[in-house]
């Protein structure tokens, strides 16, 4: 039995190294697709300006070669009245106009060509990138499972079962996470300081070929991204952790949060109904329960197409009570019991933590109530 034991260990062990070692290569394979990606992007920003310009330049060189060649015209029909220099000028003229044009027109199909094959290659990164993510989140899934310890799950969850789905569902979940907060940051603040560093590096060239105005209207700019990102990175932190919970204390946050939710959606109504005064608390507990009151509303907002929510807080001596009502489609609880989702599990889960009660009242059609209560602790 032993030996099967450390036969078990051993190639576990074995498979962890296995999937580490290949989680580095496909994450090293995405970091080297997402440089070359914003390599190209930043030559497809220049090469579709160069083409803007040599379009530009290339209408003006067609025109004036268009005049060369209607004097040239004048001169072939009216030959005898003018000199062998005149003609020859014209003739030169036209012709050294005929040459430049056409060397601008080679070069603004070349532009073309690249800007149109940067174009492709950024669609085939971003699609490498794209399951690259995925392949690193499914080989973390794995690995996490095989190094976590889920002996604590084990005494929640008799089923076996049902204790490795859950298990693979919390890791599921925070790669997930983690892949949506690693895009939120390269979609959003990563992208405007990247914009922010080229624009930038114009500013100078603006300075030299139009003049300070036109360069103080690109720095205006540049100050707007940075407004921009700045704004995009305090979202991020926000949904991470709100830092009001700290400085204003759990009432005003989720009054704040509540509101921020209810502007973001018209014709929703959600409304905060507070009873007593807000005790002094611990701050795990503080969170815990802003997070259960955020998991019912986007429930009740994403999985019962609420329109009408009350969230009631009562501060009492010894407890808090949190009462979360809407007017969505509801369920039957005992459906839900039989295979619970992973929404209402991590509640469950949450609130056992705090050592307290969690209730649901529901129907189908009828909307949903829950009902928390946990005793507060100060430390």
């Amino acid at each position: 039995m032993n030996n099967n034991k450390q036969t078990l260990e051993t190639i576990i062990v074995q498979m962890k190294d296995t999937i580490r070692s290949s989680k580095e290569q496909i994450f090293e394979i995405c970091e080297q697709t997402r440089q070359e990606y914003e390599t190209l992007e930043s030559e497809l920003k220049d090469t579709r300006r160069k083409v803007s310009e040599i379009i530009q330049q290339t209408d003006e060189k067609r025109r004036r070669a268009q005049v060369a060649r209607n004097r040239l015209a004048v001169i072939n029909r009216d030959f005898n009245t003018f000199s062998n220099e005149e003609a020859k000028k014209v003739y030169d003229d036209a012709n050294e106009h005929r040459l430049q044009l056409a060397v601008l027109e080679n070069e603004e199909k070349q532009l073309r060509e690249r800007r149109d094959q940067i174009e492709r290659r950024l669609l085939q990164l971003q699609d490498t990138l794209n399951r690259g993510e995925v392949l690193v989140g499914q080989v973390s899934v794995v690995h996490n499972f095989l190094d976590g310890d889920l002996r604590e799950v084990g005494e929640m969850v008799e089923d076996a079962k049902e204790k490795q789905a859950f298990g693979l569902k919390i890791i599921q979940a925070q790669e997930e996470e983690r892949r949506r907060l690693a895009r939120e940051i390269h979609d959003g603040p990563a992208q405007l300081l990247a914009n922010v560093l080229l624009r930038s590096e114009i500013i100078g060239r603006t300075y030299s070929e139009y003049g300070i105005e036109a360069a103080l209207n690109e720095l205006q700019d540049v100050r707007e991204a940075i407004k921009g990102s700045l704004a995009e990175v305090r979202r991020i932190i926000y949904d991470l952790r709100p830092m009001a919970l700290d400085d204003l204390g759990l009432v005003p946050t989720l009054k704040k949060y509540l509101d921020g939710v209810a502007d973001e959606l018209e014709g929703t109504d959600i409304r905060f109904i507070l009873h007593g005064d807000e005790h002094k608390m611990a701050v795990n507990l503080k969170v815990a329960l802003f997070r259960l009151v955020q998991e019912s509303v986007q429930n009740a907002l994403k999985h019962a197409n609420a329109r009408q929510i009350s969230v009631k807080a009562e501060m009492r001596a010894k407890q808090v009570h949190l009462i979360i009502q809407d007017d969505g489609q509801g369920f039957e609880p005992e459906e839900k019991s039989s295979k619970p989702g992973f929404g209402l599990m991590g509640m469950k889960e949450r609130v056992n933590m705090l050592k307290g009660d969690l209730k649901i009242e529901s129907a189908k059609g009828n909307g949903t109530k829950i009902t928390i209560i946990v005793p507060i602790n100060t430390e």
